[in-house]
């Protein structure tokens, strides 16, 4: 008997010990689980796909929810969401797929950084502006933009029973996203602040102006709603202006904050000071180059303004011809059947003299150079027509982080397609092209030192203003203040111009010297077709899949 008492006890000894040994291996065995590397592309585009899933917030009330609550709730699935993107190895990728995984991860960093540091839902009144009149030349609004808008230009009157359904859908977000908004603005940023009531203010307007639509003035349940829509608009512009008196805070970032914007969200391998000096660089450069191209042309007669809606329009359409007969005959790029379609949406119309502002001063004596930048609008064909293989660029990008792309490209090829001759037949057009990267230059400068908070976004506006050539910012205010406000709320858009266009002529400087060291011929339509191929991603991204190197990266890798 006393045998079988002592083995009885050690055999329970040994089961109890078995049970915890096997309870620790099945611990480690989920450790293991949890922390499972994949190697897997597919693997990425699923956590892309729950990632934009997640991004967007849930509704309150029927409109999208920003309070502070929702979002620290939240918080714990983001976190998961980035170590699942950390345990994807992207070893022995072919460099497009880990140039997607990259996408992924500085939009998380841009998530990351609206919670942290920008917090528009919080410190910008124009993050709450609901409609929208026009689509972007870029390919999602710029600046910072809530999730529920009502992009009216993407409705035909009159509305078919299915747009009527989806229009009132949209204008029903906006009564209780302007309620909450009043909860959630408490930040003290006084420039967005001010700025952000001139947005709401004209939101109103557009409204009225919805409700004129001929079409629509028998429709008794869409008017009333409208008319909703419009009181709780301008009760959210009096509260602003309101608490308006109270606010005195700065409105930038600050250098720090900038810098780590720039290179782990936009992808931007410059810093503050970088930006600084690159922007001097190139507002020395088109001032200096604006007055020899002057004295060059000093001989020549001035180049005369169209006065009239007939002479316009026969400028804008001589002129979209001589573009795309260019870019055709010269083999600067595949020119695909869409591209002139697509431009002669944008020609524009005769505005009075006393009317233009910059961009419609230079329009008017040759079309052309802004012509030229509206290579965006070649851009968005392509995304509706020949949308992207890889599904994680085939839409627009968060949080404006295509800006050095499509903004930088732009801009590039107004000088680009100058040097390769657009202009031969018309020198005094080439100062115009000077003007407009003076002008990009100025104003690209007066955003960096707003937000460094060294000077406020009037002052930041002065230098956008008087150093701007034969002093066409002085013209009409409005775009003046439209821009510097835009640049205020979304850090980087404003020097993205000039630093994009850096990128891309290094991007075009390296592709050509790794075609040469192999004694391979440049061509620049090989070099456009292939940036146009890769879509609409960071410029330095685009380098490193067009060259397979990216030492230029190092600030953003590190």
């Amino acid at each position: 008997m006393r045998k079988n008492t002592f083995i009885l006890p050690l055999f329970l000894a040994l089961l109890i010990s078995c049970q915890a040994d096997l309870k620790e291996r099945t611990k480690k065995d989920q450790s293991k689980t949890e922390s499972f590397i994949s190697n897997d592309y597919q693997d990425l585009v699923s956590l892309f796909k729950e990632w934009r899933t997640f991004e967007k917030p849930p509704f309150l009330d029927g409109a999208p929810d920003y309070t502070l609550e929702t979002f620290e709730k939240r918080w714990p699935r983001f976190i998961d969401l980035q170590k699942s993107l950390k345990k994807i190895d992207t070893t022995n990728w072919p460099v497009e797929n880990k140039v997607d995984w990259m996408i992924v991860w500085a939009e998380m960093n841009g998530y990351d950084f609206n919670h942290r540091i920008l917090k528009p839902w919080t410190r910008d009144p124009a993050f709450y502006k609901s409609v929208w009149t026009y689509r972007s030349d870029v390919p999602a609004h710029e600046g910072p933009t809530h999730h529920g808008t009502t992009e009216l230009w993407t409705y035909e009157f009159p509305l078919s029973m299915e747009e009527r359904e989806r229009l009132i859908a949209d204008l029903k977000v906006i009564a209780p996203l302007n309620a909450q908004a009043k909860k959630n603005l408490t930040g003290n940023a006084r420039d967005l602040w001010v700025a952000g009531i001139r947005d709401i203010q004209t939101q109103a307007k557009d409204l009225e102006e919805l409700k004129m639509e001929k079409s629509l003035q028998d429709d008794d349940e869409l008017l009333e709603l409208i008319d909703e829509t419009i009181l709780s608009t301008m009760d959210l512009a009096s509260w602003l202006d309101t608490e308006s008196k109270s606010k005195t805070g700065p409105s930038g970032i600050g250098k720090e904050n900038y810098t780590w914007y720039m290179q782990y969200v936009h992808l931007v391998p410059l810093t503050w000071e970088d930006e600084v000096m690159i922007l001097k660089r190139e507002l020395a450069r088109a001032w200096s180059s604006l007055k020899l191209e002057e004295h060059r042309n000093r001989n020549l007669p001035e180049l005369v303004d169209a006065n009239s809606p007939e002479a316009y329009d026969k400028m804008a359409d001589a002129a979209a011809k001589s573009l795309m007969y260019f870019l055709d005959e010269q083999d600067i790029v595949t020119v695909k059947p869409y591209f002139d379609p697509a431009l002669r949406e944008h020609l524009g119309v005769y505005i009075p003299r006393e009317e233009r502002n910059f961009f419609r001063i230079g329009q008017h004596y040759d079309p052309r150079p802004l012509f030229s930048h509206f290579y965006h609008w070649f851009e968005l064909a392509r995304m509706d027509i020949e949308p992207h293989k890889s599904e994680i660029r085939r839409g627009p990008l968060l949080y404006n982080i295509f800006d050095s792309r499509n903004e930088g490209m732009a801009t590039a090829v107004e000088e680009m397609f100058m040097q390769a001759g657009l202009y031969d037949e018309s020198p005094r057009t080439k100062e115009i092209i000077y003007i407009m990267i003076a002008q990009r230059a100025a104003r690209g400068l007066g955003s960096l030192y707003a937000h460094a908070n060294e000077m406020t976004m009037e002052e930041a506006g002065g230098i956008h203003s008087e150093y701007t050539p034969r002093g066409w910012m002085k013209t009409e205010k409005d775009l003046l203040i439209f821009e510097q406000h835009l640049y205020l709320r979304q850090p980087g858009y404003g020097t993205s111009y000039i630093t994009g266009k850096y990128l891309l002529e290094n991007t075009m400087a390296e592709y050509a010297r790794i075609q040469e060291s192999q004694n391979k011929p440049f061509v620049l339509k090989d070099f456009f077709d292939m940036l146009n191929g890769i879509g609409n991603i960071p410029i330095s991204l685009g380098q490193w899949q067009m060259t397979g190197l990216n030492d230029h990266m190092k600030t953003i890798n590190d």
